[in-house]
């Protein structure tokens, strides 16, 4: 390459070495290649948001229920578990028919906006948004409370480690982590594998020999949520406990979408792999809940106010004892579930991005949010979710029973427009078999819809009220700024149908705005030169009277041609006064079309935001409003060119030391 082709080179910015010193190289297009999964390492690397439920899911159910209903919860929290196995079945079947159907990545999103429209499944979509930053509140508060209840010494810092955890897997992702593969299948198969053994051990230990039980009321002493002293079901559960405790049990079904939510790499045929796999974490995630229930229930396990040791700590700690295999075996199942519980978050942060990029592309996001940054991920989007996702962290102290309304709500909304939109789906189809996918589909959103309600009506004031008013808000948001798209398409599209043919106007009047006479200037002289106007001006907008004298005395010595013209700006108003000029020439002379160019000098993104102003970009938006005007910003970057003018002055320094030195290794040879 030549010296003059290396001088041309862009020069990284300060944002571009950033970027590349904590980021990486940039990836280029044709790394974009997404990685095809076979099932086992699909199951792996797609399910920890749904397996890691099982950590805080059988939780929750005991957090409504001891306090109102005694220790008769330890009974009732058999019931609940096998209506939430029925929705679980019921959910799964209608998403087995989501992914055959919908083979590309939105999940409940694309199937309501293929049956209802792009508008009615805004509601989705902001269910979805609501639910993707949820979950990563819940799942790296969860993590933490799994380290926590390991080492109990850093309970107090469990906020910091909680954000610590979300920020680290934000950077990691915004580095272009890919979005699935074996390294996420290591945890989520290591848990599996861990939870299995403890249930196994634990049903063996409760059936054959004896099984250590807990003493709730004891426990309070040491932090224990107080155990209710009502009399059994009556005395104690109502109905409003029961429904409250159940809706609390749903979020252990979180995460069943994902799988719909990623067809698309899965190994061909893709429909039928993705089928099988989610039918298998379906199982897997049914066979895990329904122990870790049946062990709270042998072993009265007791959820802490303060959130740890976490229950399945305390289960963990009754089934494999205080032996040396037993303490092994209690490290590795917290090292487990932390591990799953972190990694669970990472799904949103490949779900929210993708969505927006879905909801962008309809026109009810911003058009950034498609925009792949540095390592071919949508950085905005990461960025954003890591913003609102630390705040709700930091606003809830990092609890996980906080979040719980919001996380349901937003989950089960999108279950139930998933469900209603595979009714309408079937009935619209009406392919063999279609009365009982009818019947799956429309009882599973019924019972999701249930679940949203009861969170409303029984949860309002421990945080649901927070959903209640976001989601309205969130939706008119969405659907405003689709108008706004839809209008300006509209207007764009109307004058490229009436006008087919280039206007000819019958006069062409260019005006050039000056500020300063400098070399910007010059550029957007010889640029308006080959506009071939039918007369060229340059105006001055006078606002200091000896500024404006000296620039007359410059322009005087530099060009007769084109004349200066100085306009009186007594309020300095530059916008209004350029918009009157335009308008003026415009109504003076009919079918005049009129040019302004303003010589704009950029600069270092930060010296130009400190030392200058957005003065040309202001005229420039007032100047366009005007029918039969145009205005085009000539930008001179000033930047370069200091660099360019150091780096000459520097090389003729060098080059007159150099003279300088070889003139006195010269004179003592001739003397």
């Amino acid at each position: 390459m030549t010296d003059s082709a290396d001088e041309q080179t862009a020069t990284p910015t300060f944002m571009d070495s950033w970027k590349r010193f904590f980021l990486g190289k940039p990836l280029i297009s044709e790394d974009l290649e997404h990685e095809s999964l076979s099932n086992t390492v699909a199951l792996g690397a797609l399910s920890p948001d749904a397996i890691s439920s099982t950590v805080y899911g059988p939780e929750q159910i005991m957090v409504e229920l001891l306090p109102a209903a005694g220790l008769a919860a330890f009974v009732l929290v058999l019931p609940i578990a096998g209506i939430i196995l029925l929705i679980l079945a019921l959910v799964t079947a209608s998403y087995r028919q989501v992914v055959m159907t919908y083979t590309q990545r939105g999940g409940s999103y694309v199937v309501a906006r293929a049956n209802f429209g792009p508008r009615i499944a805004q509601i989705s979509s902001a269910a979805l948004l609501i639910d993707y930053v949820v979950t990563v509140a819940v799942q790296c508060a969860s993590g933490t409370f799994a380290v926590v209840s390991l080492a109990p010494r850093l309970g107090p810092y469990h906020l910091e480690i909680t954000v610590a955890a979300l920020l680290l897997i934000s950077f990691a992702n915004l580095r272009g982590m890919k979005e699935a593969g074996r390294i996420f299948a290591v945890p989520v198969y290591a848990f599996i594998a861990m939870l299995t053994v403890m249930i196994v051990t634990g049903v063996v230990r409760s059936i054959f020999f004896d099984l250590p039980k807990y003493d709730p009321q004891q426990l309070q002493q040491f932090g224990a949520i107080p155990v209710g002293h009502g009399n059994g079901i009556i005395m104690g559960a109502t109905v409003l406990v029961f429904l409250r405790a159940f809706a609390n049990g749903g979020t252990s079904l979180t995460g069943v979408e994902a799988i719909a939510d990623a067809v698309n790499v899965f190994r061909k045929p893709q429909g039928p792999n993705a089928r099988r796999v989610l039918t298998r974490m379906a199982c897997i995630l049914g066979f895990l809940l329904v122990g870790v229930i049946f062990l709270v229930h042998a072993t009265h396990a007791t959820p802490y106010v303060a959130e740890y040791p976490s229950m399945l700590s305390e289960v963990g700690r009754a089934v494999f004892g205080q032996g040396l295999i037993g303490n092994v075996m209690y490290w590795l199942l917290q090292g487990a579930s932390a591990a799953i519980l972190f990694f669970g978050a990472n799904t949103s942060f490949n779900g929210f991005p993708a969505l927006t990029s879905f909801v962008a592309e309809d026109s009810f996001l911003p058009r950034p949010m498609m925009k792949r940054g540095h390592r071919l991920v949508f950085s905005n989007a990461i960025i954003i979710l890591t913003a609102l996702s630390t705040t709700l962290v930091i606003v809830t102290g990092g609890s996980v029973d906080a979040v719980v309304p919001l996380f349901a709500m937003g989950v089960f909304t999108g279950f139930s427009m998933a469900g209603y939109g595979m009714t309408k789906y079937n009935l619209t189809h009406r392919e063999p078999g279609w009365r009982l996918r009818v019947v799956v589909n429309l009882s599973a959103a019924i019972l999701s819809t249930i679940v949203v309600l009861i969170f409303a009506v029984a949860k309002f004031t421990e945080g649901a009220w927070l959903v209640i008013v976001v989601f309205p808000i969130l939706v008119f948001a969405l659907m405003r700024l689709n108008r706004e798209y839809r209008s300006e398409n509209s207007v764009l599209e109307n004058l490229l149908t009436e006008r087919q043919d280039l206007v000819k106007h019958p006069r062409h009047r260019v005006f050039i705005f000056v500020d300063h006479f400098d070399l910007a200037l010059i550029e957007a002289l010889h640029y308006a030169s080959g506009l071939h106007a039918d007369k060229l001006t340059a105006v001055h907008f006078v606002i200091d009277a000896l500024h404006a004298t000296r620039l007359q005395q410059r322009w005087e010595h530099f060009e007769d041609e084109i004349s200066l013209r100085l306009l009186e700006c007594p309020d300095r108003n530059l916008s209004r006064v350029a918009q009157e000029l335009v308008m003026q020439e415009i109504d003076e002379h009919s079918g005049t079309k009129v040019t302004v160019l303003l010589p704009r000098r950029t600069y270092a993104p930060l010296v130009g935001r400190l030392l200058h102003d957005r003065t040309a970009d202001k005229m420039a938006a007032t100047i366009s409003r005007v029918a039969g005007a145009t205005a085009q910003i000539v930008a001179y970057d000033v930047g370069s060119r200091i660099a360019q003018a150091t780096a000459a002055a520097r090389s003729e320094k060098d080059a007159k030391n150099e003279a300088i030195r070889n003139a006195k290794k010269e004179q003592p040879a001739r003397g």
